[in-house]
């Protein structure tokens, strides 16, 4: 309990340092040089929340929609570990604490009145700092969402544009609903029942496996396996990012996108394969709303073709096998999806969640983590219930497996991108994480975070992990 105590108090000073060099900078004026590797911080400690003056500016003049600043401390106590390969998770080497930052400024214009009714166009600026615990690998479900954007190749720390892209709706019905402002969303009513498109650069987990009570690991949770479907290895670069167009056909009880997406040249690069006939990321969810009670119930499949190595034939070229060196052109990775919402009370702010996922595991997994199968249950509760309306805790167990090849490939001592210890044990990753986000004013919330798994990168002889964490956040 001591130990307990200690690592959140030193979290919550070390989070209240960070939001206090980088929130509340006493400098006014936006920096001429934002590319620097401070620019971005800067810029958002400058701006202020949008207000009604904004409403004056011609629609197409771009808005800033959003700003935010999120810090994540993470520490782990030592734990067991026999051995270690490359790609293990580790408490050495000062690899047992870490924070991550990520900056981020969110744009969006309406080019109705210039170009084509209902057109829209949305740029996002982030910057991200920090490496994660372990240095981001040694899990399937790895600890920290922000980490992903943050990469596994050294893509250095200055501003990058995360995402660009256009959204255009054909209205099917008069029927609409207000649309508030946010991250990628401009203010204004939208028809309830639409033909929706988007093209550009954005997350393809922007569009698909949505879930209310486990998608922003901002907000929400922060674990791989709670953030989105682990075993869906949806197209993108190593921060999570990709080029591409998605459809969808929306009606009030059920909604149905396809999107097709470039993937890279390698797991986990950064580089996208321009040969798309057999280089891409194909996505199809059909979305049900079969009551009155805010069930949703999507159904999602994908097909991954790409550059890809193939587990068997790695390990039958080498006693010590290499995917990366077995990696050949239009191998493919296909899988499916089942993601359940259930609000129960409180206008939906308590509600339940689960999601089942499976790939077929013979191929290198890509590009989002190394997880063939999964289970996750968990919901989340609304601190109306002891008088803090904003507040809400958070509960989810996870269960993460991988195909039978691949536990052979590990065993054979191989790497992914993402693990590998040399040996391999094999065992169901098991992982349960608890927070609770406390809204401290209007534009701040800080989350003390707690994460337990047993046989961490699906090996018995190593573990179980504790990870205490406090995420703190400042937007508008």
């Amino acid at each position: 309990m001591l130990r307990i105590l200690l690592r959140s108090i030193i979290a919550s000073a070390a989070m209240l340092l960070i939001l206090n060099t980088y929130a509340f900078s006493e400098e006014t004026p936006i920096p001429k040089d934002v590319q620097s590797s401070e620019g971005i911080s800067k810029v958002v400690s400058t701006i202020t929340a949008p207000t009604d003056s904004d409403d004056a500016l011609p629609n197409w003049v771009p808005k800033i929609l959003s700003a935010q600043i999120n810090a994540v401390y993470q520490d782990i106590p030592s734990f067991k570990s026999p051995y270690e390969g490359d790609k293990s998770f580790s408490f050495d080497k000062g690899y047992s604490q870490d924070t991550t930052r990520i900056f981020g400024v969110y744009f969006g214009s309406d080019l109705s009145s210039l170009l084509i009714p209902n057109l829209q166009t949305y740029a996002d600026i982030e910057m991200a700092k920090g490496s994660g615990v372990s240095q981001g690998v040694g899990l399937g479900g790895y600890i920290n969402g922000d980490v992903i954007r943050t990469g596994s190749v050294d893509l250095g720390n200055d501003p990058y544009i995360a995402k660009v892209f256009m959204r255009y709706f054909i209205p099917l019905s008069n029927e609409t609903s207000k649309a508030e402002r946010g991250i990628d969303q401009l203010p204004g009513n939208e028809p309830i029942e639409r033909i929706e498109i988007r093209g550009g650069k954005y997350s393809t987990a922007d569009v698909f496996d949505q879930n209310r009570y486990a998608n922003n690991t901002r907000i929400q949770f922060m674990n791989y396996s709670f953030i989105t479907n682990p075993a869906y290895d949806y197209a993108g670069d190593t921060r999570g990012y990709s080029w591409g167009i998605a459809l969808s056909f929306i009606k009030s009880t059920w909604q149905l996108t396809y999107a097709a997406m470039m993937v890279c040249t390698t797991a986990n690069g950064n580089i996208f394969d321009t040969e798309l006939n057999r280089a891409r990321g194909d996505n199809l969810e059909l979305t049900l709303k079969p009551n009155d009670y805010g069930t949703v119930v999507k159904l999602l499949t994908f097909l991954n073709q790409g550059r890809m190595g193939n587990y068997a034939e790695s390990i039958s070229l080498s006693s010590i096998p290499n995917v990366k060196l077995d990696e050949k052109p239009g191998r493919t990775k296909y899988g499916f999806g089942i993601n359940l919402e259930q609000p129960i009370t409180d206008d939906g702010e308590t509600g339940l969640f689960a999601r089942i996922g499976w790939n077929d595991g013979n191929n290198e997994d890509f590009s989002y983590t190394e997880v063939d199968r999964n289970l996750s249950v968990g919901g989340q509760i609304s601190g109306i219930h002891w008088g803090r309306k904003l507040d809400h805790v958070g509960i989810a167990l996870g269960l993460n497996g991988i195909s039978a090849i691949h536990q052979k490939y590990l065993a054979h001592g191989g790497y992914g991108f993402l693990i590998g210890d040399g040996n391999l044990n094999y065992g169901l990753e098991q992982i349960i994480e608890i927070y609770y986000r406390v809204q401290l004013w209007k534009y701040m919330q800080i989350s003390p975070d707690f994460q337990f798994i047993m046989n961490p990168g699906y090996n018995q002889s190593r573990g179980p992990v504790e990870i205490y964490g406090i995420r703190a956040r400042l937007y508008f």
